[in-house]
């Protein structure tokens, strides 16, 4: 009876290292959410009326910028995106709201505009090399191609005899 004791004390233990090692392995395949940017609350949001609010009560209101208008001072941008990411793979934005909010030259509030992901775009780049007109050329193309070609016959190089004078 004692063998028999001994066999199912080690196989509960072979399945509970079993089972630690598959949730460890399957707690590396789970999503991760993340969140950048600004905070939106959209009772804040909502409360900045054009032509009532001003440069400084947007700033008590909303707080700081993610980031002002590149050209000049007269916008704020307040920036938000959710974003999820499968284990190492790249995070994908699946969630974005853009608030822009407009300044008159005298500092008050002139239009206030939201955009969300529809303007998010994604852009896949070529690989290792950038693709570019004209011909496609070996390695040894490139290396010996010229070989000849300056000052060959009919050529413009010196001693080709492209645009000879009497």
């Amino acid at each position: 009876m004692p063998h028999l004791t001994t066999y199912s004390s080690a196989r509960r233990a072979t399945l509970i290292l079993a089972a630690i090692a598959v949730a460890a392995t399957a707690g590396g395949c789970t999503q991760l959410r993340g969140r950048q940017g600004y905070v939106v609350d959209p009772v804040l949001t909502d409360a900045i009326t054009p032509g009532v609010d001003n440069r400084e009560s947007v700033e008590k209101t909303l707080g700081r910028p993610t980031f002002a208008g590149q050209f000049s001072d007269n916008e704020y941008y307040y920036v938000a995106r959710e974003t999820r990411q499968l284990a190492f793979a790249n995070p994908r934005p699946v969630a974005q709201q853009v608030l822009r909010v407009r300044f008159d030259p005298a500092g008050n509030v002139a239009a206030v505009d939201r955009t969300g992901i529809e303007l998010v775009s994604k852009i896949s780049p070529e690989g290792d090399k950038t693709p570019t007109l004209g011909r496609s050329r070996s390695f040894f193309e490139d290396i010996f191609g010229n070989i000849g070609a300056v000052g060959a016959p009919g050529t413009a190089g010196p001693g080709g005899g492209g645009n000879t004078r009497p």
